[in-house]
């Protein structure tokens, strides 16, 4: 039977088209099935492509661009008169997302993935309704894949409305503020102060913990920080955020402080404090699909939740809420679905921070590795002994290699330096193929390059270092 433009009865469906959920979509159909995409909002890409990864890194870029052009003369290249178009910055941000949003599309045309617009909620293991405006339908189907995301954590006292907004709303502000409070010194939180810092605005950080970035180590995190503070960045730890007063001209952000009530103002606060999954309300109890206390699906290593045909991917799903992670995991279901033993197996996740100078992570630390029962060593090679990080005036940070002692197999590294984002995949690649500090000693790489620091690292971890 079809309804409009649709079937009623559907093959494989998808619950959302964030990098999870599209990924997951179009290899499903390159292995055969007939797929279907439910998606909520009426642009496609999710979270990540619409308002998270890559808006966040168009705006990133901008103001990397700003800043070298700021300070082009000191390559004897002179800027007279740099001129910020604010709206100039947002309609490039917005370009990005649009090509990239176009892109998800044509890949669904091209795979012949139909795509119906509306809220999912399921009805039993076989049905679901999707609705949008006064208008509703029921679909049946086959195989389920629920990749529905996460959302921004509202706290009390910081209701998002007018000046007081999410990382969404940072993103999508029409005037550059002079002054910015953000509340949470994670990832988000930190990336989205350095760009904001690169342009000029003055941003203050208020973290409720000791320490900003607690997922880094502290060696890691120092060089980050450092390049925050000099481009004046107030960071403030230890700081209990209570409440946000818009007066319709700014907002001020009580908090307090050593047992002391204290205030700041600014022209918008953005509250970046974590993401919750986006299970509520989804239908999950009417199916039974269990969750644990923090509202995540269980799954079992292929994706698949104890209801045999529908599986579950990405933010919803135990570990790290990272995109790539979710989309290596809607490959594994889609394989699944297709009747392969594919199973979620990794040595390695990389992770990244997009600060100044970016963070990346693969594998374990030295403590992870020792909690883990691995007798373990480190080498470490700074970037101000690499010609081409100096070339760039990007001399801060250094690449560290985490490895066995008895095989020297590496098991673990972290970059904090230009680039880190690109130059962490060699070594997620080495830790998942099994490699030796050795392999990597003995891996020709160019010169001059910045890949040559992980090269010196390993020839450190050697006890032959050549470039220092």
């Amino acid at each position: 039977m079809v309804v409009g433009d649709f079937p009623i009865d559907l093959d494989t469906v998808v619950i959302g088209s964030g990098p999870g959920g599209y990924v997951a979509a179009v290899h499903a159909a390159e292995l055969g099935q007939k797929v279907t995409v439910i998606e909520e909002n009426d642009q496609l890409g999710g979270v990540c492509l619409r308002v998270g990864c890559i808006p966040s890194k168009a705006l990133i870029q901008v103001s990397h661009d700003y800043q070298t052009t700021l300070h082009s003369a000191d390559e004897g290249v002179a800027a007279s008169d740099v001129d910020l178009d604010w709206s100039k910055v947002q309609g490039y941000r917005g370009s990005v997302v649009q090509r990239m949003t176009n892109g998800v599309a044509y890949l669904f045309k091209k795979n012949k993935i139909d795509v119906i617009h509306g809220r999912a909620f399921l009805k039993d293991q076989h049905s679901l309704r999707v609705m949008k405006g006064d208008s509703a339908q029921t679909y049946t189907f086959k195989n389920l894949i629920i990749a529905t995301g996460s959302h921004p954590i509202e706290i009390p006292g910081f209701k998002f409305n007018g000046r007081v907004i999410d990382s969404t709303g940072l993103l999508e502000l029409q005037q550059q503020p002079k002054e910015l409070v953000i509340i949470g010194g994670g990832y988000i939180g930190c990336e989205l102060a350095s760009a904001y810092a690169n342009f000029g605005t003055h941003v203050t950080i208020l973290e409720g913990t000791d320490a900003i970035l607690r997922n880094y180590e502290k060696d890691v995190v120092k060089i980050a920080q450092t390049n925050l503070e000099k481009r004046g960045v107030t960071i403030v730890t230890n700081a209990m955020a209570k409440s946000a007063v818009d007066d319709g001209n700014g907002v001020t952000v009580t908090y307090t402080l050593n047992d002391k009530e204290e205030t700041v103002n600014a022209d918008n606060v953005c509250v970046a404090v974590g993401r919750r999954p986006n299970t509520k309300d989804i239908g999950l109890e009417q199916v039974g699909i269990q969750t644990d206390q923090r509202g995540l699906i269980n799954v079992d290593a292929q994706g698949r939740t104890n209801i045999n045909n529908i599986y579950a991917i990405g933010d919803i799903v135990a570990g790290a809420a990272l995109a790539h992670k979710a989309s290596y995991e809607g490959k594994v279901a889609a394989e699944a679905i297709a009747g392969q033993k594919s199973v979620v197996d990794y040595r390695a996740m990389p992770a990244v921070c997009y600060v100044d100078p970016e963070i990346a992570t693969t594998g374990l630390t030295v403590a992870e590795a020792k909690d883990q029962g691995l007798d373990v060593k480190s080498a470490k090679f700074p970037f101000s002994a690499n010609g081409r990080a100096v070339s760039m005036h990007a001399p801060d940070g250094f690449v560290r290699l985490v490895f066995t002692k008895d095989q020297s197999q590496i098991v673990g590294a972290q970059i904090v330096g230009a680039d880190a984002s690109d130059l962490i995949s060699e070594l997620t690649l080495a830790i998942e193929s099994g490699a030796t500090v050795e392999d990597v000693a003995l891996t020709v790489h160019p010169h001059p390059s910045l890949s040559e620091a992980i090269m010196d690292s390993a020839d450190v971890g050697l006890g032959m270092p050549t470039n220092i």
